[in-house]
């Protein structure tokens, strides 16, 4: 017989399923960089090229990431765990001492990171407890080959080699 699920039910089970793990960069208005950490994160459509995250409702780190022009998506490298906790942590200088530099659009590109995405919103919708927030893609690289970092079942990880 299925189980209902009650939110913490939903989560355990839903926590089997490895995510990546990506930093959401954005510019405030005053030059101030800004950062969260994201498990959710998608393509959505290739014309126009769209892609999607999806904020929690309750993050501090998305109001100030929503009043940005724009937002850079950094698919963190799997020796990027210390940076993610740093970026995910409620300090309020995350970027004192992390290497970077801006996209053509003003966004923090992480130095280290796999790729890098850089979008203007395009939409945000409500979902339940969280937002869609999808975003138009500006311009995009890889940084350098490697694998990603991974969540799964409440932690970090990484990809285990090829044979």
């Amino acid at each position: 017989m299925p189980i209902v699920a009650d939110s913490a039910t939903f989560r355990q089970i839903l926590g089997h399923y490895p995510t990546g793990v990506c930093a959401i960069t954005g510019m405030q208005k005053d030059g101030t960089p800004v950062a969260m950490i994201v498990g959710s994160f998608t393509s959505v459509s290739l014309d126009p090229p769209l892609v999607a995250f999806f904020p929690d409702k309750a993050s501090s780190s998305w109001p100030n990431i929503e009043a940005c022009d724009g937002f850079c998506v950094n698919i963190l490298a799997d020796d990027q765990e210390g940076l993610c906790r740093t970026l995910a942590s409620k300090v309020p200088a995350k970027f004192d001492g992390v290497p970077h530099h801006l996209s053509a659009r003003g966004a923090p590109i992480l130095d280290g990171a796999l790729a890098w995405i850089d979008c203007s919103f395009h939409a945000i919708h409500e979902a339940g407890d969280h937002y869609i927030a999808i975003g138009e893609v500006h311009a995009l690289d890889i940084h350098h080959p490697g694998a990603p970092l991974l969540f799964h079942k409440g932690r970090y990880g990484k990809v285990a080699p090829l044979l």
